[in-house]
């Protein structure tokens, strides 16, 4: 039973029987720490249609639900705020139906319609970066919390593997390689290849600098730097389909797709369908065709094809060139609408990618909206800040951007050398050691990122994200780890799992975690609903805090009462099962021992 839901019917019989007014609906919220009450009624909302004062109205409609509620055992009225008091029994009950219930709050695919949640979508003309990460990490989530909320999810990157940054890459492994391959060098091939962007940036540079030199205007200097002459005619190449161009091409890329797929092992992120821009870069073109014919696009006396969204407060907008080329608008309006052919049951997509294309997105899914495609109306772009490092912005081309290879790495060494100080790993193994580093790591970072909401930008210290205190990742897992040890010390006491006695009387601390644990899978909803892991990282942060104030204030183990230690050591391990569960969808693994 959800004790919101039969509030929410008491409260609206209650106001027709007390005032004869139909309220059409009711607003909660949680009862504040400071006062007494588990569920609050506000109460200002209903002086539109009941003409009282606003604490007479509460202490009315309070003394209603004693009277027809079992569950509401008494209640308080501050100002508008009507404080209500739910029975133990009532929790207690909810816990012997949850207690031995695995996935406790995820519940099984409920919706026909698929979601297609992209993200990543990298370039190959260099390896992930910081921004990779907090990509990654936010897309892959997303897709688990909605499965977990019910959805049928298929996760999809699209990969930039065509256009001028990679005949740049090229171009400069031709000049300046000598045949290297990742083999030959002992480097990843996404970092070889992201090596030779940044070489072809020095070389032209320096042929810009040269031809200044000789009396050349800097910008005609810009265009006509023979490095860069020749990569675009290298691109011109590769579009004409030239074997040598293309064959170096693929040989490139497939190194880096390589190096990628390290990557993505070690971070913990996976794709259900891949996508190539080389192979979607020329979709829609048809598209925009049928919309010409329907008036929603028009043809400028140049020959170009725009969209007038001015209506919409946005500007007009180009889908093809004079020359019939398309942008980068059109080849999106195709490959969404080649994923719906592809899989015919998706019914939504969300786009995971930076704030710098709010605009883009908006042009797009209005677009199509205006194109009548069914699904157009649950388009999403999952939008977020840029990842700031103490040292400064970051730069791909100068090559000073922050490597997520070598990040997890320095997260793995950062997480050994505060465990270390900590020395709680005096009987670990080294290869023991090592995983729990590499998890306490990953952990950290992953859940630093993730606890923002995306929209913010964030400033990641890996040094203050390993604290085993506050809102960081190893402080949970480490409570976690506190959990097993419990459980480990319980099932050698044989203490028995049984059901709970519902007219026990709860400790306050034990009926806060069970408020709490009440709230996971509305919360699971709740993120899904809004696209955010931020939600299930502070809600399992507040229920590890809200652990461990009852651990210090009531005894577990050490309770003399057989009943009330059996409760104890099964509400400890349901709250474990929960943190658990919440990180699985964070991406983040949990240790049995700390």
């Amino acid at each position: 039973m959800n004790i919101q839901n039969t509030l929410d019917t008491e409260v609206k019989k209650a106001v027709l029987s007390l005032f004869e007014v139909e309220l059409p609906s009711v607003e909660f919220q949680p009862t504040r720490k400071d006062f007494e009450g588990d569920i609050t009624v506000v109460v200002f909302p209903m002086l539109r249609f009941v003409k009282r004062n606003p604490a007479q109205i509460g202490e009315q409609i309070g003394q209603f639900l004693v009277d027809a509620v079992a569950e509401v055992t008494a209640f308080n009225v501050v100002k508008g705020f009507l404080n209500i008091v739910v029975s133990d029994a009532y929790y207690l009950d909810f816990f012997n139906g949850i207690r031995l219930q695995e996935n406790f709050g995820f519940v099984a695919q409920v919706d026909s319609d698929a979601v297609m949640v992209e993200y990543s979508s990298p370039n190959t003309n260099k390896p992930l970066h910081l921004g990779h990460i907090r990509n990654n990490l936010l897309g892959y989530s997303v897709a688990e919390i909605l499965k977990a909320a019910g959805k049928k999810v298929y996760k999809t990157q699209i990969i930039n593997d065509r256009g001028i940054h990679i005949c740049k890459s090229m171009v400069a492994w031709k000049r300046f390689g000598n045949g290297a391959t990742p083999e030959g060098t002992g480097l990843k091939g996404d970092k070889l290849v992201g090596n030779y962007y940044v070489a072809f940036d020095k070389a032209y540079k320096e042929e810009i600098a040269k031809l200044v030199a000789d009396g050349v205007d800097t910008k005609l200097a810009e265009k006509e730097a023979p490095i860069l002459q020749e990569a675009q005619q290298m691109l011109r190449n590769w579009e004409a389909g030239n074997e040598d161009v293309v064959a170096l091409w693929k040989k490139m890329n497939g190194w880096v797709y390589k190096g990628f797929d390290v990557t993505y092992k070690n971070l913990g992120v996976d794709f259900d369908q891949l996508y190539y821009e080389s192979d979607t870069y020329l979709l829609g073109k048809d598209v925009v065709a049928d919309g010409l014919e329907k008036g929603v696009f028009y043809r400028k006396d140049d020959g170009s094809v725009w969209i007038d969204l001015t209506d919409e407060g946005l500007d007009e907008k180009i889908v093809l060139r004079s020359d019939g080329t398309a942008v980068y608008m059109t080849q999106d309006i195709g490959t969404a609408i080649q994923r719906v052919n592809d899989y015919p049951d998706i019914g939504g997509m969300v786009y995971t990618v930076g704030n710098e294309q709010d605009y883009h997105f908006k042009v797009l899914f209005l677009i199509l909206k205006k194109l009548s495609f069914s699904w157009a109306g649950q388009l999403h772009h999952l939008s977020y800040g840029m990842v700031d490092l103490p040292s400064g912005k970051m730069k791909s081309r100068e090559g000073t951007v922050v490597d997520a290879d070598d990040l997890m790495v320095e997260m793995t060494q950062t997480a050994a050398k505060i465990s270390e100080e900590l020395g709680k790993l005096e009987d670990y193994s080294e290869t023991e050691k090592q995983q729990l580093y590499k998890m306490i790591g990953l952990g950290a970072l992953k859940y630093y990122i993730l606890k923002v909401d995306p929209k913010k930008r964030i400033l990641f210290d890996p040094e203050e994200s390993v604290d085993f205190q506050g809102n960081t990742g190893p402080f949970i897992q480490y409570t976690y780890a506190r959990i097993q040890s419990i459980l480990r010390k319980a099932e050698s006491m044989e203490v028995p799992m049984t059901a709970v006695d519902t007219n026990a009387e709860l400790h306050p601390k034990e009926k806060e975690l069970l408020k709490q644990l009440r709230q996971f899978p509305e919360l699971i909803q709740l993120a899904a609903e809004n696209f955010s892991p931020a939600l299930i990282a502070n809600y399992t942060y507040d229920l590890v805090k809200g652990f461990n104030s009852f651990y210090q204030q009531v005894s577990i183990l050490g309770e003399t009462d057989e009943e009330r230690k059996s409760f104890r050591v099964q509400l400890s391990k349901k709250v474990a099962e929960v943190v658990e569960s919440a990180f699985l969808l964070l991406g983040i693994q949990v240790p049995e021992r700390m």
